[in-house]
């Protein structure tokens, strides 16, 4: 790990503030993701800024019948909520099929939100990837190279790596909206549909997130309620990353709303997917799934998330 300062926040602008000053500067709070990046040399901030002080840390109602949730609020903490629980169940789901019990004890709502691909190009230094080192090429699309676990959808010639995070499928599903405060302290609004990039020629920029600008909170509207399920394909029962998953809020009517993870460099979810739920799965995914371009090696992922969503639809 290469050496670098350190220093606490004392407010959201402050620390905005600070992180546009400094070129190379993170932001820090569970450090789960970032520190084993740092350890491998993946990612090299000469200079870290600790969040945790900033009373982001807190669920509470709206105005409009939904909830605030803030930047810091811990995964588990978050799918324990009552409310959560009770209105918004594909939430709760979907974070306690992410990670381990240890890690959601230390994982927040907006690290979450920011972790970055587990692609095994990506943390292999000795590997070419667009991402980690823009220009140098694709390691994941070469001759021979193991895809198994990447992109099928939304990627590009310069990138096939996978959003890793099963909270942000479950936050697309719900029409969820991140808060922000930038450097000059104004504060912006951007649906979860809008967060995250596709890779095109620029797969190392991930967000839409301007230089310094922090994460403060995330906005769920009023409850939609209908039957809201989660579920996960991986090669292992636990502490795996998704081949697969399947966020699904489904309406008495058979209308309902349909995002995939594991699939995309985003959520992966269109509306007019979401139209085709009353005709079954294989509707959905025509839709969905659209334009895919898998290699050889994931091309079953597209059967799959056909028949993880069918299986779903006929426990109902």
């Amino acid at each position: 790990m290469r050496a670098f300062s350190y220093e606490k926040a004392a407010d959201p602008v402050a620390a905005a503030s600070r992180a546009a000053q400094v070129p190379g500067a993170r932001f820090i709070a569970g450090g789960t993701n970032l520190l084993d990046l740092m350890k491998l040399e993946i990612e090299t901030p000469v200079h870290l800024i600790d969040v945790n002080d900033l009373a982001l840390d807190k669920i509470t109602e709206t105005t409009e019948g939904g909830l605030r949730i803030g930047a810091l609020v811990l995964n588990t903490d978050l799918a324990a909520h009552a409310r959560v629980r009770r209105d918004y169940g594909v939430l709760t789901r979907a974070l306690v099929a992410g990670a381990s019990g240890q890690l959601r004890n230390k994982a927040t709502t907006a690290g979450n939100l920011l972790q970055r691909t587990r692609c095994p190009y990506f943390y292999d230094t000795a590997q070419p990837c667009n991402k980690r080192n823009p220009g140098s090429g694709c390691a994941a699309l070469s001759q021979g190279a193991f895809s198994r676990q990447l992109g099928i959808i939304g990627t590009s010639d310069a990138c096939i790596a996978t959003h890793p995070s099963d909270m942000a499928v479950a936050l697309r599903v719900l029409d969820a909206v991140v808060e922000t405060v930038t450097s000059t302290g104004v504060t912006r609004r951007i649906p979860m549909e809008e967060l995250h990039r596709l890779p095109g020629d620029t797969p190392d920029k991930e967000t839409v997130l301007m230089p310094g600008e922090l994460i403060t909170s995330v906005m769920l509207p009023a409850p939609v309620g209908g039957r809201q399920t989660y579920h996960k394909a991986r090669d292992r029962a636990s502490y795996a990353f998704a081949l697969v998953s399947v966020a699904l809020i489904r309406q008495p009517d058979g209308s309902g709303r349909v995002a995939l993870g594991g699939v995309a460099p985003k959520p992966w979810r269109r509306a007019e997917a979401d139209a085709e739920l009353p005709n079954g799965a294989r509707a959905v995914m025509a839709r969905l799934l659209e334009g895919a371009r898998p290699t050889e090696e994931n091309a079953f992922k597209i059967t799959l998330a056909e028949r993880t969503l069918s299986a779903m639809l006929s426990e109902e």
